[in-house]
């Protein structure tokens, strides 16, 4: 391989995948688990959000942690903790084991974007930047399409309790690689020298050397406009994301009436093709924008424009044709899925410090996770009121129409110490 740093993209790849995976395996299994244990649509939505609720306080510290100790460590310890969390789901008696696990494996994941983003600050040039942005999350589709049918067979063929113990030592094994592998390019000994020093020397956007003494923290980074437009623009494409994550098996089994089996192959379709097309999407913004533009934080136009993308789900409750709402599903997945990770591509390009990296991140994802956390409430609380899902994707899109305006008019700045 001409640029070894590739493996480092399939390392976060798997990671995202994995992660993603552990997350989707309770939606497909959803149908036995909740006739097992007598659950509610409403109860059902308590216990997709529980993942989020530890989650969402987790993040900024863990940002911290990873901007203080770099993240071959957390992320070995995340990814430990919850692949231990999902193995013990499939152990839970009960509605209230259940959400005590899910919460666990929340703290967990919790590491996985603050830590994600400043491996990529440190090994990709800013050329690079929304390429590799885009492969790592789109193992956040990967997973679920992939994990949908893999799920719904074991689910299928052995119950939903095997289920998730293949996907906890899935993450064991990934643990096992990283540790051997993963090390800083400063230390990498399989890394060329001459891709060394070029890493080293095009990895900021301006191709200078960041000072560390110019490090906002927390208090400086929620100082900035930017930061909370960041964090809204985040919200509002989070939202759809959780809505699908959790919620689309279920509409294809109850409201098309489709097998678990058959919703589960269904379900893979559109994620499939937003791993594709967001790659894509996120090699398109690396050839568009010059060194000045990244800097200068004009990727914020293609993030509008994918989350416009995405708000065709608007018209997902006019449609009938089952595979017409595949269509529909798989565009605003796509939209979703390139505004996310070109959304962490534009906060790399605007903070300055390379130290304020982890801490950044983890409060972007604050900002996403607080509207993701309410989307399987609010479904649950839609499906009970209404008997369908068709507010729950006018409301989704109604937000991601917000999310146009907040990237496009409100991302304005840098997140640096003299901006």
């Amino acid at each position: 391989m001409k640029n070894k740093r590739t493996w480092i993209l399939v390392l976060l790849f798997f990671l995202s995948t994995i992660n993603y995976l552990d997350r989707v395996v309770l939606s497909v299994s959803i149908k036995p688990i909740s006739t097992e244990f007598g659950l509610s649509p409403v109860q059902l939505g308590y216990m997709f959000s529980s993942f989020l609720w530890l989650y969402v306080i987790f993040l900024v510290p863990m940002g911290m942690i990873v901007d203080r100790f770099g993240p071959r460590v957390v992320n070995a310890t995340g990814i430990g903790l919850w692949s231990l969390a999902t193995i013990l789901t499939g152990f839970a008696g009960g509605f209230g084991s259940l959400v005590a696990t899910r919460i666990a494996m929340g703290v967990g994941e919790s590491t996985t974007y603050p830590a994600g983003n400043r491996v990529i600050r440190e090994w990709m040039p800013a050329s690079e930047r929304g390429f590799a942005m885009s492969v790592f999350n789109s193992g956040a589709y990967f997973g679920p399409a992939v994990g949908a049918i893999v799920i719904g067979a074991l689910v299928t063929t052995f119950g939903w309790r095997p289920a998730f113990y293949v996907c906890g030592l899935i993450g064991l094994v990934w643990l096992a690689v990283w540790l051997v592998w993963y090390r800083m390019p400063e230390k990498a000994g399989w890394l060329g020298t001459a891709e060394r020093e070029f890493v080293l020397r095009e990895r900021n956007a301006d191709g200078a050397t960041a000072v560390a003494g110019q490090a906002l923290g927390v208090s400086g980074l929620l100082g900035k406009r930017a930061m909370w437009a960041i964090m809204l623009t985040q919200g509002c494409a989070v939202y759809t994301q959780y809505l699908f994550l959790t919620w689309l098996p279920g509409y294809l089994q109850s409201q098309k009436g489709i097998s678990i089996m058959a919703s589960a192959s269904l379900m893979a379709l559109p994620y499939l093709g937003a791993v594709v097309l967001g790659i894509l999407a996120g090699r398109v913004s690396d050839r568009l924008l010059s060194g000045t533009m990244v800097s200068g934080g004009r990727r914020r136009l293609m993030v509008g424009v994918m989350l416009l993308i995405g708000s065709v789900i608007l018209f997902v409750p006019v449609v009938n044709s089952v595979e017409l709402i595949l269509v529909l599903i798989t565009i605003a997945l796509t939209g979703v899925s390139s505004a996310i990770s070109l959304n962490f591509a534009l906060l790399n390009d605007l903070v300055e410090a390379p130290a304020d990296i982890g801490t950044a991140t983890g409060i972007q994802v604050v900002g996403g996770n607080a509207f993701g956390i309410m989307a399987p409430i609010v479904t649950g609380y839609v499906i009970s009121a209404t008997g369908n899902y068709d507010l729950a994707f006018v409301i989704a899109g109604c937000l991601l129409v917000l999310g146009v305006v907040s990237a496009l008019v409100f991302t304005r700045g840098t997140l640096a110490a003299t901006a």
